[in-house]
């Protein structure tokens, strides 16, 4: 006989557990279904361990820059790759640790396998279709197994892999996914980075400051195509000023792959076609929803461009059938799982005022050197769409704080509806601009107009204080610049 649950969550990523977690809380019985590991890929290969990389690059950056800030270090420092990659296995295993008694804590059944929808109200666990990545090691104790489970609700929150290009496939050696690029035995001493997404440019600042020779190819004209063009072209500018060759309007049409090598045809917009060869090549031209094999064509569940349709609350047009997160479309984020994963559920429970998620208040963050963050509307965006607008900007070269660290090239950049004074984009280019970003986050959310930001008290000496002094640039009433 089936065991039977209010609600079944199927993948235990930054979405799905949060869901579960949020579920138990309100009464409801929950299992949450794995196949491969807790915390799925943003704790284990994507957020977080890039960001223990990153941290280790920067320390490494700061300290071959020592005498910038009158100090001095014997000789020129170096990175062992594999603590360096053993550090960040060893961040997402802790983490990966504290899910498991997250899930206990809450009351949360882990049925382990993978899942399949048979009709709306009933899963079928059987054993994984493919081997894992990362195996769960040691697999927590006291969880379920093989087996049909029933739930009134089920929740898909499968998440996304690496896409792949025709004829370019990862083949975990020469032409690397980001779960290759997380744990490499040695640095290439050259990388051709294919897609310039916050994977594709994270990682390249990362191989950067390892000392690789990066090169970087993106189709579109500009770097991080969702990013404002102004900010774009900061970032650019700094990055390569940290030696990292960028091409735009490009693409890579071809691949050779020699014996320890790969030689990539790159081909410009004027048609012109030159090779490029480098030891590695990672592929970072997106990502792409996990819907395969889970019997949703079979049950009629909408899906489109690879990912699941959603009415804004997670339903699908099949009743009792939902979905969060990667596998729900973009934007492909960590905190728009969760939060889209609270939504859904407490608009199951009845839990009363629940809204609609709003897509454009969600915070984009790119932690490259320099970091990038941004939220809401495009100056370019905003003047498609018509918006009479205000545009204020502050330089890092301005804030005392900024100069103190170091740190002093960077741009924040606010644009207001000039009719009624709501902000409806931040964008930030510099050190901790993704700490940053979240008090404009808060700021649109209360829909806090430029007045009550002008009459706010920022702290200082802070980066923070270039926040109020771009709302002032925005309105002619900047003080220190």
């Amino acid at each position: 006989m089936a065991e039977n649950y209010d609600v079944i969550v199927v993948g235990s990523g930054p979405g799905g557990y949060v869901t579960a977690i949020r579920s138990a809380q309100l009464g409801l019985k929950t299992a949450i279904v794995e196949r491969e590991h807790l915390g799925g890929i943003c704790l284990n290969w994507g957020c977080i361990p890039t960001k223990a990389l990153l941290r280790s690059a920067e320390i490494l950056d700061h300290a071959n820059h020592a005498k910038n800030y009158g100090l001095t270090l014997e000789g020129k420092m170096t990175a062992n790759v594999k603590d360096v990659v053993a550090r960040s296995r060893g961040v997402s295993a802790r983490l990966n640790g504290g899910v498991a008694f997250l899930m206990k804590k809450n009351k949360v059944d882990v049925i382990w396998g993978e899942a399949k929808l048979t009709k709306p109200g009933e899963i079928v666990v059987g054993a994984p279709s493919k081997p894992a990545v990362q195996p769960q090691n040691p697999v927590p104790k006291g969880v379920k197994g093989e087996g049909t489970y029933t739930a009134k609700h089920i929740i898909v929150a499968t998440g996304a892999r690496p896409r792949a290009l025709p004829g370019i496939e990862p083949d975990g050696k020469l032409i690397w996914t980001y779960f290759e690029a997380m744990k490499p035995e040695e640095f290439p001493k050259s990388l051709l980075v294919m897609g310039s997404g916050a994977i594709g440019i994270e990682f390249a600042s990362f191989y950067r400051s390892m000392g690789v020779d990066v090169t970087v190819v993106e189709l579109l004209p500009q770097i991080m195509p969702v990013e404002d063009a102004e900010i774009s072209a900061l970032a650019r500018k700094q990055l390569e000023k940290r030696g990292l060759k960028i091409i735009t309007d490009a693409k890579v049409t071809k691949v050779e792959k020699g014996a320890n090598d790969v030689t990539a045809h790159v081909e410009t917009k004027d048609g012109k076609v030159t090779p490029i060869k480098a030891d590695r090549l990672i592929s970072a031209v997106g990502v792409q929803g996990n819907i395969e094999n889970l019997g949703l064509e079979a049950l009629g569940v909408k899906t489109d461009r690879g990912c699941i349709v959603t009415d804004g609350y997670g339903k699908t047009n099949v009743a009792g059938i939902y979905a969060i997160g990667d596998v729900a479309g973009p934007p492909m984020l960590a905190h728009k799982a969760e939060h889209e994963g609270v939504i859904c559920i407490e608009k199951i429970a009845g839990v009363p005022g629940v809204h609609a998620l709003d897509k454009g208040k969600i915070p984009g963050c790119t932690y490259c050197d320099p970091q990038v963050a941004s939220v809401g509307l495009t100056e370019a965006k905003a003047k498609e769409l018509g918006r009479d607008i205000r545009v204020g900007r502050y330089s890092f070269g301005a804030s005392g704080k900024a100069i103190a660290l170091g740190e002093d090239q960077g741009l924040i950049k606010t644009i207001f509806d000039k009719k009624t004074g709501e902000l409806i984009g931040a964008h930030m280019v510099g050190a901790e601009v993704t700490e940053l970003i979240q008090g404009f986050v808060v700021a649109m959310n209360l829909e806090t107009t430029e007045e009550e930001l002008m009459h706010t008290v920022f702290p200082h000496p802070t980066l923070s204080e270039m926040m109020k002094e771009s709302v002032l640039d925005a309105y002619g009433r900047v003080l220190n610049a």
